[in-house]
């Protein structure tokens, strides 16, 4: 036995598998793709590919990580459980339902599966500006039990992103108040700012607040919009077009920052 877990991890598609001390800190990862057994210490080489044996699938080159940066040395550090970066768009919500998934048959339908729903298909585009230079994070908590839906970093800045179910319906936007369809208009641009001035006050940078729209029918606003950005969820990736304010260092460094679930227990 080496002491040592092997932790599968998977982003955009790719996997990762990450080797373990029984603290959590990681000391190897796995690179399928590359075929590349990264080393974080030498002195664990032997126990590593004891652990990674029954994973590895051909030749593989083991050695050091290639010039990591600190933004990768900082992730590498966190314990797997103060890792928000695996999180699932929803990931809070798909938790709730799997713990009380709720009466079989209902007469309306249950509106946490309509806010995941939502939640799913923006946060599915935000994944998608990956290859633009973005990282996007999901269900963040926050004390209190508040979350921010969504965080996107690129090169265009920081944005905290709330996503509202709207399918098939009209949405009135008319500061600070939303009304979706036929209910009640509800001053939820508040809660996206705040949602946004805590993700800046913890980041330490400034993050732009953003309401998201999955799916809506028509989209009014009355009058121009201090601050917040409203999209609907086809218009996410237009964010890639964005940038000019972060250099790619300075992205990878905040991505490392926020994917820290200590970065958020202060705000």
């Amino acid at each position: 036995m080496t002491g040592l877990r092997v932790v599968p991890s998977w982003r955009h598609g790719q996997e990762r598998l990450y080797v373990c001390l029984t603290d959590g800190r990681n000391v190897a990862w796995y690179d399928r793709e590359a075929a590349r057994v990264n080393l974080l210490s030498e002195d664990e080489r032997e126990g590593v590919l004891q652990a990674l044996g029954p994973f590895l699938t051909g030749p593989v080159t083991v050695g050091p990580p290639p010039v990591p940066t600190p933004a990768e040395l900082a992730r590498l550090s966190l314990h797997p459980d103060d890792d928000l970066a695996p999180n699932r768009p929803g990931e809070a919500l798909l938790v709730a339902l799997d713990r009380e998934p709720g009466p079989p048959h209902r007469l309306r339908p249950d509106p946490r599966r309509r806010a995941l729903a939502a939640e799913q298909a923006v946060g599915e585009a935000l994944d998608r500006l990956d290859g633009a230079g973005w990282h996007a994070l999901h269900s963040i908590p926050l004390p209190g039990g508040d979350r921010i839906h969504h965080l996107a970093i690129g090169p265009g800045g920081l944005f905290a992103v709330h996503t509202v179910y709207a399918r098939k319906q009209k949405v009135t936007v008319a500061d600070p108040m939303v009304t979706v369809g036929r209910r009640e208009p509800h001053p939820l641009l508040r809660r996206v700012r705040a949602d946004a001035d805590r993700a800046s006050y913890a980041l330490t940078a400034e993050v732009h607040p953003v309401l998201a729209l999955a799916e809506p029918a028509d989209l009014a606003i009355p009058a121009p919009l201090r601050e917040v950005r409203v999209l609907k969820d086809t218009e996410i990736e237009g964010l890639a077009r964005l940038g000019g304010v972060l250099k790619p260092a300075d992205v990878e460094a905040l991505h490392a920052m926020a994917r820290d679930r200590g970065t958020w227990t202060r705000v």
